[in-house]
């Protein structure tokens, strides 16, 4: 039975009930309910402990316990187009391919035990670590009751959004613009104010506002390289916003060379994947239920 491979195909981010802000661990009680009573009689099946399952996607790689799935999967997609006679196009229709192992976990790879009590661990101190790179000290996360920083976890658990971000909006920025200069722009009536990046919005600061963060909290994870993370302040030394390019250009030069100066911040939001878009916006808006706003990268292989 220890060799024993049970195949779960096209799990991926249309097709997947969990959320993707769910970490593997969440899938198990699923699979025994809806796999293992298939596959094995209740003898059998009585003597598989979940304690020691785990999944490698089929190319060889182990899939990581404490990631979100939905972080697993873009990680795939985007290393699964520029694999040579890939192309771009395929990228929304990339099944996630996993092999569920039932026994001998490499756990001298896999880093946490695979159990939902050590992804809760490192998901709470992820919070942690990200509520300090923004503010500087953890009080909003260690201000909470336990009944709330439980909650968190829980809302993830039962795929129950309003739940988590009835807790997690007490420790996440804001979108409202910040306390900075503001770069001078044509007369409001040549402009629409739909769509405009909150740096270019004037109003009162906001104290809990993404552009008075001290640093975004960014990973960015490279193919057969190390996670790069480092400090990442919203507004740069010269008061113009940090964007995506400036931010790619200075930690990954060789991938991402310097680009000419961003339009001016009376333009129209970039949409997301734009190089202009702003790290703040991008760290309030887009960043996963840890707080992180993980960024992947691929390197295009010719064959």
């Amino acid at each position: 039975m220890s060799c024993l491979q049970t195949r779960i195909a096209a799990l991926n981010a249309t097709s997947c009930r969990l959320l993707a802000l769910a970490t593997s661990p969440l899938l198990m009680p699923e699979i025994r309910r809806f796999l293992m009573d298939v596959v094995f009689d209740e003898v059998a099946a009585k003597g598989l402990k979940e304690e020691e399952w785990w999944f490698e996607c089929d190319d060889g790689t182990l899939l990581k316990w404490h990631w979100p799935i939905g972080l697993i999967y873009d990680n795939h997609s985007i290393l699964a187009t520029v694999r040579p006679g890939s192309s771009a196009s395929g990228i929304m229709a990339t099944p996630l391919r996993l092999i569920l192992h039932l026994a001998s976990p490499p756990t001298d790879k896999l880093l946490l035990s695979p159990s939902a009590e050590s992804c809760k661990q490192a998901f709470m101190g992820q919070l942690k670590e990200a509520d300090f790179i923004r503010w500087g000290n953890t009080k909003r996360m260690t201000g909470l009751r336990k009944v709330d920083q439980d909650g968190l976890w829980e809302g993830i658990k039962e795929h129950n959004f309003d739940d988590y971000w009835r807790v997690a909006s007490k420790v996440t920025p804001t979108t409202a613009p910040g306390n900075r200069p503001q770069s001078p722009g044509p007369p409001p009536s040549s402009v629409s104010m739909h769509g405009r990046p909150p740096s270019a919005d004037a109003g009162p600061p906001e104290r809990d506002g993404a552009y008075n963060v001290r640093s975004v909290p960014v990973r960015v994870y490279l193919p057969d390289g190390p996670v790069i993370q480092d400090l990442v302040p919203p507004i740069l030394e010269d008061g113009s916003p940090h964007t995506l390019a400036h931010f790619l250009s200075t930690h990954v030069p060789l991938l991402f060379p310097p680009r000419p100066p961003a339009p001016p911040p009376s333009r129209s939001n970039p949409p997301p994947s734009s190089p202009f878009a702003e790290m703040a916006w991008l760290g309030a808006c887009l960043a996963g239920a840890d707080g992180w706003l993980n960024i992947c990268v691929g390197i295009s292989k010719k064959s």
